[in-house]
């Protein structure tokens, strides 16, 4: 295998330009959450404040998104995308002013609803593009192509965080919030200037039909499925920073994380690479159990070391579970409802994740951090459990079935 494939995807008319400048916005949208904990701690000396800010962004991105992807789908990317940015920029200016001027909690949470609310999902908009660029008889391609949005997912989430990090401690918390947003602008207008490769869109006429299409029973599975993935990536996050406490090894909270994130870059580039001819919902069913194994890993590790082999299982199992989940919202719903599904997909595990922080805190405070594990373990199980009792439901045709490019 060689990563040929991959670039040989690049070559097609007009993909590099969309998937390159949506990667560029999303390291911003990457960036964002996180800068605006800098932001809000560094002027208030709060971090109940900067949470607050943070889980008022958090709520308003997973409720407003699809609210705006409906409207690309329905009006196109090259309409709707650019006035949305330009929003955001407004809205990122007002935190700003607001977090400045030291203005009560309410307005400065205020502000972050403005800022979560008009914030665009670029990868969602660039998945949709793929679907559209490699239709009929290129479908057998769209594995790889989500693999490589995976791929630039995890890129974005590595890269991302750590910079507008070392710009807060480094003592310029407006600086990170300010690029993180010129990022997404930048990149956002950058590619919804790329008409040619847009999916079209759909118009008023296709409205009831497309609702319909997102209440199916194969698409409610995915969205359950990404619902309880969010939930073990909240518990994870807390459950390994207590663990590595615990252990008297903080430091090592952060190697975990990146042994992690390197396990799952390397799985969603071998996956994209590899021609996999099981149905794709036989294929989710079987990385899900494997989620739930390395799950079960995470109970019995004894030390750094040890959890380290866990979260690296367990990591190696997330992208292709989330590029299952594209391939097969794909093939669920209408295709004038792609970019909602994608987002809804996006704003599920964004809920899960969420929720998780409330029970995964009361777990590790009542049991330690195996009770964090446990609630991580327990996502894991109900995810492959879904994946199983859906797979009638997530049948798709033959010619959607992964095939090397």
């Amino acid at each position: 295998m060689s990563s040929a494939t991959y670039r040989t995807l690049l070559r097609a008319p007009g993909a590099a330009p969309f998937f390159l400048t949506a990667a560029v916005g999303r390291v911003g949208i990457a960036m964002t959450s996180l800068g605006i904990v800098w932001l809000v701690h560094a002027r208030t000396g709060s971090y109940a404040t900067a949470g607050l800010v943070t889980g008022g962004f958090a709520v308003a991105e997973a409720v407003a998104g699809p609210q705006l992807a409906r409207l690309i789908d329905r009006f196109g990317q090259h309409r709707v995308l650019p006035p949305a940015l330009l929003a955001h920029a407004a809205a990122v200016a007002i935190l700003l002013t607001l977090v400045a001027a030291g203005t009560p909690d309410w307005l400065m949470t205020a502000g972050g609803v403005l800022v979560g609310a008009t914030i665009p999902q670029l990868g969602a908009l660039s998945a949709a593009r793929w679907a559209a660029l490699l239709s009929d008889e290129r479908s057998a391609a769209l594995p790889t192509a989500f693999a490589l949005e995976s791929l630039a997912n995890e890129m974005a989430y590595l890269t991302g965080p750590a910079l507008v990090s070392v710009l807060g401690a480094s003592g310029y918390p407006e600086v990170g919030t300010v690029l993180a947003a010129t990022l997404v602008v930048a990149g956002g207008l950058c590619f919804a200037a790329q008409r040619r490769t847009a999916p079209p869109a759909s118009g008023a006429a296709e409205r009831h039909r497309t609702g319909r299409s997102l209440l199916r029973p194969g698409f409610a599975v995915l969205v359950g499925v990404n619902l309880v993935i969010g939930v073990f990536f909240g518990a994870m996050q807390i459950s390994v920073t207590a663990f590595a406490v615990e252990h008297k090894a903080a430091a090592t909270a952060a190697l975990l994380f990146t042994v992690s994130s390197c396990a799952a870059l390397l799985a969603g580039w071998l996956y994209g690479l590899r021609r996999w001819r099981t149905a794709p919902q036989v294929q989710l069913a079987v990385a899900t159990a494997g989620l739930a194994v390395g799950g079960l890993a995470l109970l019995v590790a004894g030390s750094p070391v040890e959890l380290g082999i866990g979260v690296a299982l367990t990591g190696m199992a997330i992208p292709p579970i989330l590029v299952l989940c594209t391939l097969l919202a794909q093939s669920a719903v209408h295709q004038a409802a792609l970019t909602q599904a994608f987002v809804w997909l996006n704003s599920a595990s964004a809920a899960g994740s969420a929720s998780a922080a409330a029970a995964t805190g009361l777990a590790v405070t009542t049991f330690g951090a195996y009770g964090g594990f446990a609630v991580a373990a327990t996502a894991a199980g109900v995810a492959a459990m879904l994946a199983v009792a859906g797979l009638q439901a997530l049948a798709v045709p033959q010619r959607l079935k992964p095939a090397r490019l």
